[in-house]
């Protein structure tokens, strides 16, 4: 049976006001935003070698962490080298002011850090909710101090670069503080995003550095330099987290948050001092390739809740499989049918269980009950010959629910990136400031992120029953991200790291990565190129002028609500092929692989 093949069990590896279903006509408009509008496109012919690889959002990053490989570093080092510069030139997705999470793969443990985000002791589960008792406009609640939540990167870099770490923690910022003090061009994409926001002038500060004197964003090619960011990073490289988390910089954040004119928020002093990343065990399930020439067996591991990615991907892979799908090629209509019918099964559970869980249990005690191979059995069943259009919970347990799903809200940016260095030891990593330019609120050379927005704006639904994701203090809100390492079942031996920025759509890019990778055979390069498409519980989404007419009517005679829209991926991936490595960036942004 197709079914047994997806053997969905845990692989415990040591080491480490109004809610609820949402219209769909409000699903379908919401559904086509995008967290980052499209700027440019670069040609990608992927990338070969048999050393060690470097694959990031922008090829100056890609570039500092292959300095640390160079060097003998490990995946860890050139990770936190990799983040320290895309916080100067893509800041827009990412940065020391955000959250992240890291999978790595040291040759025999997997293990997860968390730095996400956590909501100040002081916010109240209203935090997001207007006079009026409707939840706020998205802008209006994010410009400012009121969504920023503790940022979490550097602390978690911090605890990852102890425990794997070769190199010297304060060598690790050089490539960074010196683009800073010497300047780098201005990429096209940055200076697209700059001329497209509306919000950004709005500080003070973050105008005197995105724009020029007459007030208009600085021109592509343009040297900047950040001489403030500089200073903050070399305090970092020689005290380590502390330098963000305590001191002057501390309050530097603090009263920038907390002094916002129109829309302060709750961040203290003692909230940043306070927070503290977590190790966590991920979340692995096998999973047994259907189309590919030689059949294989794999251990797909992601990351856990606060991520609802890992969970979202491995059901969508498993109910395909109990669709009679499996074996489809991606023009088939019919094998899009299933993909989508199956992303609505899975983010109606996403939408209904998962959230921190310091704060929500999962149902039956375990995330791997909406895993299990005969519930996934059961939900492929729901799939027939018509679109269901908006999916319904499932129930894993027999238990009785104690959450309301949650409201589909959309979700914003963030950056990828994955590294294989020169011993085989593999990262996934994905970081977020959430919003384009986070909170549009910059302290010191780096902006604050909006993470709090993930949240669920309205903390219930019209009964009173609660939603898991609801803003709680020291709460980590729910996220897409899903940073992703795939292992060969047999040998153990790694097979490919790889992720993506955009938001909820994340999960699609990522399920299309591993999808087309280990069934269709397809190099990362391949795949990465391959049109985008999903479904968050709506529409039918399918990238613009990518499917023929025939493929989109045939999917609309299933009763598909087809739309068709830019998706902007960003994703990231880096296979082991018999010749060595192989990598993959997406054209649609700017990022490159690089390595030996």
């Amino acid at each position: 049976m197709q079914r047994a093949a997806f053997l969905l069990s845990v692989v415990v590896l040591v080491g480490g006001c109004a809610s609820g279903p949402r219209p769909y006509s409000a699903v379908l408009a919401e559904s086509l935003r995008q967290p980052e509008q499209g700027s440019v496109s670069t040609s990608q012919a992927g990338w070969q070698g048999q050393k060690f690889a470097v694959a990031t959002a922008h090829p100056l990053a890609s570039e500092a962490g292959l300095e640390m490989l160079a060097a003998g570093g490990s995946a860890i080092d050139a990770a936190v080298a990799v983040q320290m510069v895309l916080t100067l030139v893509e800041p827009q997705s990412s940065g020391i002011g955000g959250g992240a999470f890291l999978l790595y793969h040291d040759g025999r443990d997997t293990v997860a850090f968390d730095g996400r985000e956590t909501a100040p002791a002081a916010v109240q589960e209203t935090l997001f909710v207007a006079a009026d008792g409707q939840a706020m406009p998205f802008h209006e609640a994010i410009v400012g101090g009121r969504a920023v939540g503790v940022p979490g990167t550097v602390r978690m870099l911090e605890m990852a670069h102890a425990e794997y770490g070769r190199l010297p923690w304060k060598s690790l910022f050089a490539p960074a503080i010196r683009l800073a003090e010497q300047g780098f061009p201005v990429s096209d994409r940055l200076h697209a995003l700059v001329a497209a926001d509306q919000h950004l002038k709005k500080d003070p500060q973050a105008a005197a550095y995105f724009y020029d004197a007459a007030g208009q964003p600085r021109a592509a090619g343009s040297l900047l330099r950040n001489p403030e960011l500089a200073d903050v990073l070399r305090r970092i490289a020689e005290q380590g987290s502390a330098a963000l988390h305590q001191g002057e910089v501390a309050r530097a954040i603090v009263d920038k948050v907390s002094g916002h004119a129109t829309n302060p928020g709750l961040l203290s002093l003692g909230d940043m001092a306070g927070y503290r990343a977590i190790r966590r065990e991920p979340l692995c399930v096998r999973y047994a390739s259907q189309g590919a020439p030689v059949p294989r067996r794999y251990r797909l591991c992601g990351f856990p809740p606060p991520s609802s990615g890992a969970i979202a991907i491995a059901q969508i892979l498993g109910i395909i499989l109990d669709t009679g799908a499996a074996t489809l090629a991606f023009d088939d209509p019919s094998w899009m049918h299933a993909y989508t019918e199956a992303s609505r099964l899975a983010f109606a559970d996403r939408a209904q269980y998962v959230a921190d869980p310091a704060f929500v249990a999962a149902p039956g005690g375990n995330w791997h009950s909406l895993l299990q191979a005969d519930y996934l059995a059961s939900r492929a069943r729901l799939i027939g010959a018509q679109s269901m259009r908006v999916a319904t919970p499932g129930s894993p347990v027999n238990a009785a629910r104690s959450h309301s799903p949650m409201a589909f809200q959309v979700e914003y940016g963030t950056s990828h990136l994955s590294i294989v260095d020169g011993r085989g030891h593999a990262l996934a990593m994905t970081t977020t400031i959430e919003d384009a330019f986070g909170s549009r609120q910059m302290v010191r050379g780096f902006l604050l992120n909006n993470e709090l927005s993930d949240f669920s704006f309205m903390p219930a639904d019209a009964s009173g029953s609660p939603v898991a994701n609801r803003v709680e203090p020291g709460k980590r809100p729910r996220s897409s991200m899903s940073p992703t390492l795939v292992f060969d079942d047999d040998s153990g031996e790694f097979v490919l790291s790889g992720g993506s920025p955009g938001g909820a759509m994340i999960i699609h890019y990522t399920a299309k990565l591993l999808y087309a990778t280990l069934n269709w055979g397809l190099s990362p390069q391949q795949a990465i190129d391959l049109p985008n498409f999903g479904s968050l519980n709506g529409p039918t989404i399918l990238e613009e002028g990518r499917f023929p007419a025939a493929f989109v009517e045939a999917l609309r005679a299933r009763a598909h609500e087809v739309r068709e829209t830019a998706l902007t991926s960003g994703i990231q991936a880096i296979g082991r092929v018999p010749a060595g490595l192989a990598g993959g960036a997406d054209p649609r942004r700017e990022g490159r692989v690089v390595g030996e």
